[in-house]
């Protein structure tokens, strides 16, 4: 069994192993991290070997930690990293390079046409219709998406909303209020087999999906980190939050949909959105405006530029050919965005 995991903000780990009468054996590590003394890397191996193969992450990180000798050094390495890769070589998790990976970026949509767009298009990868795809969306008028277990009325202040002229939609995902407005918004969903994110606990699928983007950002020259659980952060503050979505039906997929602030219009968002003091001081500020730097100003980029620059590094990374939404797709998230994401019983049903 083979199993890899890029350890977020670190190296590769790889790991091969057998089992044989329900434990681990024959395990070995390997890969482009720095490990001090050499020997501590049999000593990893050692730990591992043995280990009932139902032991979790968790359990397989403490094994790991306590057999290191005192003193010994892991640069781009963690023991939570070395256990996750175990778990995705007995899950028999795919490679990002294991698929022919599609891209879809087309003209503007409606919000409620992009929420339905998420859905069908995950289900057609979960049922094997569809390869992986990254879509990057366009929006054709302002609008707040408020994830999936938010209460309307807590999240947004509709007198703002209807002075500001802006489209209230619910998403299929949890997590928070996102506050958008065409050319300063860059959203993108990543839609991927469930067997991508095999052998990942929830958290730690976040920081796997979005380690391709923060290679894109330092390319432009921002440095970026996953900020548990559902972050990218920079120095300058908070530039992008992601969510996500499982479908179980078929063979599986994961929707991952992330918005990150190219430019941001923090007064009319204020206006908006309803930001309570518990959220802010989570953060540790008390300014809405101050949780997010807008990538304008960081890169000194177009926001077409930015996304060129994205997509590129998608590609040179796993490949990408460029498709489309079918006709079939647009038909049923066309009908979807009506009968459901148009309606006030979906948008209101956490009222």
């Amino acid at each position: 069994m083979h199993g890899e995991y890029k350890v977020p903000g670190g190296k590769l780990v790889v790991v091969d192993l057998d089992t044989r009468g329900g434990v681990l054996r024959d395990v070995q590590v390997a890969g482009d991290f720095f490990l001090e003394p050499d020997e501590a890397i049999l000593t990893i191996n050692a730990a591992l070997e043995g280990a009932p193969e139902d032991t979790d992450a968790a359990g397989l990180a403490t094994r790991i930690e306590a057999a290191l000798p005192e003193g010994a050094v892991m640069f781009g390495l963690t023991a939570e990293g070395v256990a996750v890769a175990v778990r995705r070589a007995l899950a028999h998790a795919t490679d990002w390079t294991d698929y022919d990976w599609q891209l879809i970026h087309e003209g503007a949509q409606t919000p409620a046409l992009h929420m339905a767009l998420d859905e069908v298009i995950t289900a057609e990868v979960a049922a094997g219709r569809r390869p992986p795809t990254l879509r990057v969306w366009e929006w054709d008028v302002p609008a707040v998406v408020i994830g999936s277990f938010q209460s309307l009325r807590n999240e947004v202040d509709p007198q703002g909303a209807e002075r500001h002229d802006i489209t209230v939609v619910r998403r299929i995902s949890g997590g928070g209020a996102m506050f958008m407005e065409p050319g300063n918004t860059i959203t993108y969903s990543l839609s991927v087999p469930k067997a991508l994110v095999q052998g990942l606990s929830f958290a730690d699928s976040y920081a796997y999906l979005d380690d391709w983007v923060l290679g894109a950002l330092g390319d432009m020259g921002i440095k970026a980190w996953y900020q548990p659980l559902n972050d990218i952060a920079t120095e300058a503050g908070k530039i992008a939050g992601a969510a996500q979505k499982r479908v179980a039906s078929d063979g599986g997929a994961v929707l991952h949909h992330v918005t990150m602030a190219y430019d941001i219009d923090a007064d009319k968002m204020m206006e908006v959105l309803r930001i309570g003091k518990e959220k802010l001081s989570d953060k540790g500020t008390k300014s809405a405006k101050k949780r997010v730097d807008p990538l304008r100003r960081q890169t000194g980029l177009a926001r077409e530029a930015v996304i060129d620059r994205m997509i590129d590094s998608f590609r040179s990374r796993y490949g990408l050919a460029a498709g489309k939404v079918t006709d079939d797709e647009m038909a049923r998230a066309q009908e979807l965005a009506e009968a459901k994401f148009n309606t006030q019983e979906w948008t209101a049903r956490v009222p």
